[in-house]
């Protein structure tokens, strides 16, 4: 009994989510019941049994479209309603969800722009809906005790030098080509949006509690905020910094990113080395 219920969750599951449709999921089933699918499903003189499930594939469509607007609001205002939707059906074309959360379904869409129609009108599209999965991501990402200006002021001068400093899971830095974070940010704030510039840039995107926060970080920056993630400590830090630099006076912009950085809350909470 449990098998044949596995087998019938099974089957209407690749109707349901047959990219053209149930009558098209039907022609792929090679092992269908005695009576196909009106074995299964009962239709009547309104609804056959294949338009039945079409109304499940409807609603399954429709409910990945509403997330996907939620996820990448930006990238929807920049394309509109109809390209928007006609996006959404390409991309389950491409990449069917295969995980049961609906947390991943957009896990792939920038990939997807890197070569789409779209993106020959709005070349910028892929960095967008990075940046704007990238914030999701961030959100959910694991949880860990910060650093804050009181613990490091505590902090006996004599072990400076051996403090371990590492970032907080909940960071991701991206390389992008556009300056796609201003558009993010006019969305956001329901202001008009310009396109963005090509311009290469470095965006820094890391929660605080329960926000998530994004800015353009300096090379310099960037390169010091790699060596945070795998941790790192403060001597070794000003020493990288100090000798791949440019910086005029490291020390003191070490001084004012470490004042930042725990002001961010991107520090997780350390221990000395």
């Amino acid at each position: 009994m449990a098998s044949q219920l596995n087998q019938l969750q099974g089957l209407l599951y690749r109707l349901i989510t047959a990219p053209k449709g149930a009558a098209d999921g039907l022609e792929h089933e090679p092992d269908l019941p005695s009576g196909g699918l009106s074995a299964i499903v009962i239709g009547d003189d309104r609804l056959t049994a294949v338009e039945r499930v079409d109304i499940y594939a409807g609603m399954y469509f429709f409910r990945l479209l509403d997330c996907l607007r939620e996820e990448f609001p930006a990238t929807l205002k920049v394309v509109g309603d109809d390209h928007f939707h006609n996006l959404i059906t390409d991309y389950l074309l491409n990449y069917p969800p295969t995980e049961p959360s609906i947390f991943h379904a957009g896990r792939y869409l920038a990939d997807l722009l890197q070569s789409h129609q779209l993106s020959e009108r709005w070349p910028f599209l892929a960095d967008l809906a990075r940046l704007e999965r990238t914030l999701i991501e961030v959100f959910h990402a694991s949880d860990a005790p910060v650093l804050d200006a009181d613990a490091l002021s505590a902090i006996d001068p004599e072990h400076w030098a051996s403090l371990n400093l590492r970032a907080v899971p909940a960071h991701r830095i991206l390389d992008l080509g556009w300056s796609v974070a201003d558009v993010v940010r006019a969305v956001e704030n329901e202001r008009n949006w310009e396109p963005p510039a090509p311009r290469k840039s470095s965006v820094l995107v890391w929660r605080r509690k329960a926000r998530t926060y994004y800015r353009e970080v300096e090379p310099a920056e960037r390169s010091a905020l790699e060596m945070l993630t795998g941790g790192v400590s403060f001597a070794e830090l000003c020493e990288q910094v100090a000798s791949a630099s440019v910086l005029e006076d490291p020390i003191g912009t070490i001084s004012r990113w470490l004042d930042r950085w725990v002001g961010d809350g991107l520090l997780a909470a350390t221990e000395q080395r």
